[in-house]
């Protein structure tokens, strides 16, 4: 077989066989507005790994079997950069790039604010602003899903976990949202700029007047070895708060309502029988997997075939977990009896996964319940199409739906 030279993510030169390298940019995996999700998936059935040359060159798992295998095993694959292609000058995530066991010990500094005490007092101000949005929007007979609601309940929680003013949420949201899905290097650049100086006065604010919200805990509360958050910690906290809060969330919610809009049967059966919506929130995580996340190859390695690099960085798209056929069975299908649902990566694995993922899924929850429960016919608004965003985030930045106002 011949070879073909590649820059490995580490600086190095090296031979690899053409049949693992391929021309694949994730931020922007198919045709302008494609199923970003589907033209990720299209990935599985090669190689287990392979190489593209993009963002300085990168491995990328096409076998969904072991990404859990990646994501779980910080000895060879780090966390220290999970977002690639990402401009520099970002703060770090906390606890999302630390390996453990400093990732263990800031993690518990948020524990406190995802206990089920916790959760449920975050859930039942979720469900009233669910409630509330809902009801505004549903006489109108029409909506923008996005911008009306997808955005809005996820960033309130957020505003309210960190006790900050409601009338931050636009700049917030448009912040996160394009400095997560923007493919422009320099408009991603500015907007986490002004991102990054809004949490560093932030940050400044709850260390010299700390007040009762989870980042001045999390600020003034001393660790096992008897230290505390840095600065540098306390922003890469905050980001990580405000970035992940809202981005996950929303964007699953708006692939929700997309889908729901088109299959009116399923759509039913959510509305008649109501239990069935914990595992069928489940079911969408699965099928819409919105999550790219990165390490970095700790050591030399030869890995499922791919001669992996300490410094390379190596890809795991969720899409390639939910959507692989030799994990799932007829993984396209929406099943909401589908036994392992719960075995996607969508919010990741491992000592990674989610601190929040059991408000996120409560979130998901109530905004099936309470939507359904007052609009429960609704359908694509056919003279506004979909507009589908590729990006670290796979998404739809615009859904208009429609329905028979009473």
């Amino acid at each position: 077989m011949s070879q073909q030279s590649v820059p490995a993510g580490g600086g190095a030169q090296r031979d690899l066989p053409p049949g693992l390298v391929v021309d694949y940019d994730f931020m922007r995996p198919g045709p302008p507005g494609s199923d970003p999700i589907i033209e990720i998936s299209r990935l599985i059935g090669g190689p287990p790994v392979v190489w593209t040359p993009r963002y300085g060159g990168h491995w990328v798992v096409t076998d969904g079997r072991i990404i859990p295998e990646v994501l779980a095993d910080y000895e060879r694959f780090s966390s220290r950069e999970v977002f690639i292609g990402m401009p520099p000058g970002r703060p770090r995530g906390v606890p999302l790039e630390y390996d453990p066991p400093e990732h263990t010990q800031l993690r518990k500094l948020l524990q406190p604010a995802f206990t089920p005490k916790a959760i449920k007092r975050w859930a039942d101000e979720a469900r009233v602003l669910g409630v509330e949005l809902v009801e505004n929007i549903a006489p109108r007979g029409h909506c923008e899903f996005v911008a009306d609601f997808a955005k809005h309940l996820p960033m309130i929680i957020v505003l309210r976990m960190l006790d900050l003013p409601l009338e931050h949420r636009e700049k917030l949201i448009y912040w996160v949202s394009t400095g997560i899905r923007s493919v422009d290097q320099e408009e991603r650049a500015a907007v986490r700029e002004k991102m990054n100086a809004y949490i560093e006065d932030l940050v400044d604010r709850r260390t010299a007047a700390p007040g009762d919200d989870v980042l001045s805990k999390a600020i003034h509360t001393e660790m096992d070895d008897g230290s505390r958050l840095t600065r540098k910690l306390a922003i890469g906290l905050a980001s990580g708060l405000i970035g992940g809060g809202l981005d996950t969330v929303a964007t699953t919610m708006t692939w929700i309502a997309w889908y729901l809009a088109q299959n009116p049967g399923q759509r039913k059966t959510l509305v008649d029988e109501p239990q069935r919506i914990p595992l069928a929130t489940a079911e969408f995580l699965r099928r819409f997997g919105v999550s790219n996340i990165g390490r970095i190859v700790v050591k030399d390695m030869e890995f499922y075939g791919a001669p992996l690099k300490a410094g390379d960085a190596i890809l795991m798209p969720s899409a390639v977990r939910g959507l692989d056929e030799r994990v799932f069975d007829d993984p396209l299908t929406v099943n909401f009896d589908r036994r392992n649902a719960h075995d996607h990566t969508t919010l990741s694995h491992g000592p990674h996964r989610c601190i929040g993922i059991v408000l996120a899924q409560q979130e998901l929850r109530i905004f099936l319940e309470e939507w359904l429960s007052r609009i429960p016919d609704f359908e694509l608004d056919e003279s506004d199409p979909p507009v589908m965003a590729p990006g670290i985030v796979p998404s739809i930045d615009r859904l208009s739906l429609k329905w028979r106002a009473l």
